[in-house]
Order: structure tokens, then sequence, then C-alpha cells
């Protein structure tokens, strides 16, 4: 691997290759925006459907939650890749990777969106209730407004992890960064290493960003929490 990574001609040779691995890139951005989109309806959908006055919709939240959380995310890909065309479903790579990768993600931002609508005062729905608000009503325009830079720092983690996620695509010949890169080192004299370096860079790229605002977020909002505190402390 070393010997591959200080060999100037592999590094040439996958240089010459940037039309393909810039279009590669766009496919996994693709990816991402699309199962980013899906997850975060789904998200919604059962984060609000989990903190439900209701049972039933409560144990529907808590199945899909249950069954994606604690599956493998290759195997719901390869289930639906490659088990459902025998019952007639034919999806194609892209939409297919788009499908697993926005549903498993969406179990994971359900609880995150569920865990903020906990932080909320009870009062707040109460209230809400007293003037005549149905719970789609009162969940639209008190609770949720409320939630967001709450949830907000673990929603940009969960689409960072949804992006790094993206590259289960690449078992499916999906198009994606990660099989382009696989697939160009396999036929190009066995360059794994330069493949692969590149490979993560760019995946880095994508990923630090949103990393680092989330983090710079999320101390942002602790160190407002205790300004408010020591506010509320002296004017007692």
């Amino acid at each position: 691997m070393i010997e591959q990574i200080l060999t100037p001609w592999r590094w040439q040779n996958l240089f010459t290759e940037w039309p393909l691995l810039v279009k590669a890139f766009l496919t996994t951005l693709e990816a991402a925006v699309l199962a980013l989109i899906l997850a975060l309806i789904l998200g919604v959908i059962f984060g609000l459907m989990s903190t439900s006055h209701h049972r039933l919709p409560r144990a529907v939240a808590r199945v899909y939650v249950e069954f994606f959380q604690n599956t493998p995310l290759m195997i719901q890909l390869f289930f639906v890749y490659f088990a459902l065309p025998y019952a007639g479903i034919n999806i194609p790579s892209l939409p297919c990777g788009v499908l697993c990768v926005g549903a498993y993600t969406g179990a994971y931002i359900s609880e995150v969106v569920r865990a903020g609508i906990g932080s909320i005062p009870r009062g707040q729905f109460e209230a809400a209730q007293s003037q005549g608000f149905t719970y789609l009503q009162t969940m639209a325009l008190i609770i949720l407004p409320q939630t967001v830079k709450i949830i907000l720092p673990p929603l940009v983690n969960q689409c960072v992890n949804l992006i790094k996620n993206t590259s289960v695509l690449a078992m499916i010949a999906g198009g994606d960064l990660m099989y382009v890169a696989n697939n160009w080192a396999t036929n190009g004299n066995a360059s794994y290493g330069p493949a692969y370096i590149v490979c993560g860079v760019l995946y880095f790229c994508l990923c630090f960003p949103l990393s680092t605002w989330a983090r710079r977020y999320e101390e942002k909002l602790k160190s407002h929490d205790v300004q408010n505190t020591a506010k509320e402390a002296s004017a007692a």
C-alpha cells in the first residue's frame, strides 16, 4: 500500500480520470440530497407519530424505528435490490440506494424529533389545547418551530452519517464515488491506495464542514443557555 501511495504514475493515471471522479462525486451528492429529503420526511412523520396520544401510531413508529435501527443497512439494501425482483419489484441502483439510506436515516431522525418534542414543556401543549388547537396545529405552529434549534445539531450529525452511508451504493453498482474509485482501482493496475485516499478526501470535504458547523452551533446554544441562566439568577 505504501509503495502504491508513493508511486507517481499511479497518481497521474488517477487524475487523468478526473471527469469520472467529478461525475461520481455529483452522483454521491445527488443520492445524499434525495436520501436526506426522504429521511427528513419520514423522520418528522414518525417522530410525530411516536409522540401521539394514541397507541396505534406510537406502536407503528416504534416498529419502524426498531426495525431499521437493529438491522444492518447492507442487508436492507441487498433485500430491496436483489430479493424484491423475485416478487416483480425492480428498483434501479440509485433509487434503491436513496430509498434504503433515506429510510434507514429516517429512523434515527425520528428519534431526534421525538426527543426534541419531548424537551418542550408540557405547558405549551396544554396552552395550545386550551386555545382550541388540534394536535397537528399544535405541532406545526407551536411545538416544531421551538424544537428546530434544539434538534439542529444532532440533525446535522445524522446528515453527515447519511452522506457516509451513501457509500453502500458501491455494493450495487450505484455509480457513486466509492464504486467508481473501487472500480478504477481494480481495473487500474490495483492502485487502491491513491483511489481510496482521493475518495476519502472528497467524502471529508462533504462531511467536515457540516460536522464543524454542528459542533460550533451546539457550543453556541450551550453558551447562550448559560448566559440566560446567569441572568435569571442575578434577576432573582
